[in-house]
């Protein structure tokens, strides 16, 4: 059967990227194919342009070091939670180069699951919110959808007898992951606690079912609904289906818009891989806004719908075996789950701790901002409104006439090498309209708004990453192009 156009670009993309890994190392075709050693910086360390070492090394952060979770001291006694919401597992009939299971046995491709593993506590993330497809996934019991080991120090999180998230342990004695069950089939149900009565067939047929009486039972079976993909959705789907939220980005759906510039950097790969960027930034000349994400956002909220919105990672580890400079596979789970993450702001319980119920009740409430962090950690950021001294927090409500006020606090970048020429940052306020955005506010600093008019306003932090310059190679004008480094949900306005 003949791909339909929009998957012709990347399908031609991950075969031209598979045909060089079978040219270059035969070992990359065999679905138990790693994602490569080495520790949060990736094989090669502080690699410079092309994966070689840097000469002199970075004083302080580099792209693929890993900086610690915020977790404590978040604004307002609120918990900055990092994490990832839209992976997939060896419980997806298409992640690990389409073989998560042996064909004969059933049997889970266990070097794909140990990859999995192990690079989520490599890019030390707070939580994960698994979204496996329905085939697998539907026919498969908690809490082994929860990457439930036992023997590796997993602590299990029960809810009326039942395991309905996983504290999964990290080898390094760290704090370890939070792992929350569910699927992406025909909508994202995230945080699934268990599946939904039934059969197998029919918990398939409601995972498969995008009407809202199938929504509404995947939330009574404690999911966050989300709608995946947005570029395939109607902001009257957007606005009406009763739904939780969906994607402001997509990094399957930038590659996709991005194939003629993968192609590119495949050919260099190829041809003279000491012209790529970094390893880790090697996603960097795809990256683009997709006009289509921002204008279906600004339309569905101007259309007076309120909707959480997230960043999907995607991860499949299943498109680019060929390796990078630094030994590792372009689409290892390290490298996709480093690029960004959702930061949830999580109320803590009265000992501080908090669970998988504490993420969706953030996630709902639209606490929520993505970071692309593969170009610098941010730290302290932070978007809000007041009502004289009370505060409203992002997905909250603010009213014009009791003095509603937006703020934004720019954020610095964490350990940023001091021999590095500074970015350049932005900050902007902007207000839904049908189409897209129109700019309320903006500055290279800290903004104070006062909003005039009603409507539901969302920030963002823009960078123009010089400080990335010297990693990027014959790719060093990209250090001289704005991009986003941080999306935040939207306040809501009223008169």
């Amino acid at each position: 059967m003949t791909a339909p156009p929009l998957l012709r670009a990347p399908l031609l993309v991950a075969l031209a990227f598979a045909a060089i890994a079978c040219a270059s190392d035969p070992a990359a075709t065999t679905s138990a194919t790693s994602s490569g050693a080495g520790g949060a910086g990736g094989a090669g360390g502080a690699g410079g342009s092309g994966g070689g070492m840097l000469s002199p090394a970075p004083q302080g952060w580099y792209p693929g070091l890993v900086e610690p979770s915020i977790r404590t001291g978040g604004q307002r006694g609120l918990l900055d939670l990092r994490g990832l919401v839209h992976a997939h597992s060896v419980y997806s009939h298409d992640a690990c180069d389409n073989a998560p299971r042996d064909e004969q046995t059933d049997a889970i491709n266990a070097p794909c699951f140990d990859d999995f593993r192990r690079d989520m506590c490599k890019v030390g993330h707070d939580f994960i919110l698994l979204t496996d497809h329905n085939e697998s996934f539907g026919r498969t019991e908690f809490p082994e959808v929860l990457l439930y080991r036992e023997e590796r120090g997993d602590v299990l999180v029960l809810r009326g007898g039942k395991p309905v998230a996983n504290r999964a342990a990290c080898p390094d004695g760290g704090p370890g992951v939070l792992l929350l069950g569910g699927t992406e089939s025909a909508t994202i149900a995230a945080g699934l606690e268990g599946h939904v009565p039934g059969t197998v067939a029919e918990r398939q047929a409601v995972y498969g079912d995008a009407t809202p009486e199938a929504i509404e039972k995947l939330k009574a079976a404690g999911a966050v609904s989300i709608l995946q993909h947005t570029e395939d959705w109607t902001v009257e789907q957007l606005t009406t289906l009763p739904i939780d939220g969906f994607e402001m980005y997509n990094l399957h759906a930038n590659a996709k818009k991005s194939a003629g510039e993968a192609l590119l950097l495949l050919t260099k790969l190829s041809t003279n891989p000491g012209d790529l960027p970094l390893s880790d930034l090697v996603f960097l000349p795809l990256f683009v806004e997709d006009p289509i994400y921002l204008a279906s956002w600004g339309s569905t909220l101007a259309a007076g719908a309120r909707r959480v919105t997230t960043m999907g990672t995607d991860c499949h580890r299943n498109s680019f075996p060929a390796k990078l400079p630094d030994g590792e596979r372009v689409d290892s789970y390290r490298r996709m789950m480093l690029w960004f993450s959702n930061h949830l702001l999580v109320t803590p319980d009265a000992q501080g701790g908090w669970d998988d119920r504490s993420l969706k009740d953030a996630l709902r409430a639209g606490r929520n901002y993505g970071a692309f962090e593969i170009l610098g950690y941010p730290l302290g950021f932070d978007y809000h409104a007041t009502e004289g001294a009370a505060v409203r927090e992002m997905g909250g409500e603010a009213s014009i006439a009791k003095g509603a006020r937006l703020s934004v606090t720019l954020p610095r970048l964490a350990e940023i090498d001091p021999t590095a020429p500074p970015p350049v940052l932005r900050v902007r306020i902007l207000r839904a309209k049908a189409g897209g955005w129109d700019v309320a506010a903006e500055g290279p600093g800290a903004l104070d708004f006062t909003p005039k008019a009603a409507g539901a306003y969302r920030a963002e932090v823009r960078i123009t990453p010089k400080h990335l310059r010297r990693y990027l190679s014959t790719y060093a004008p990209l250090a001289d192009r704005e991009v986003p480094w941080i999306y935040a949900n939207a306040i809501y306005v009223v008169d």
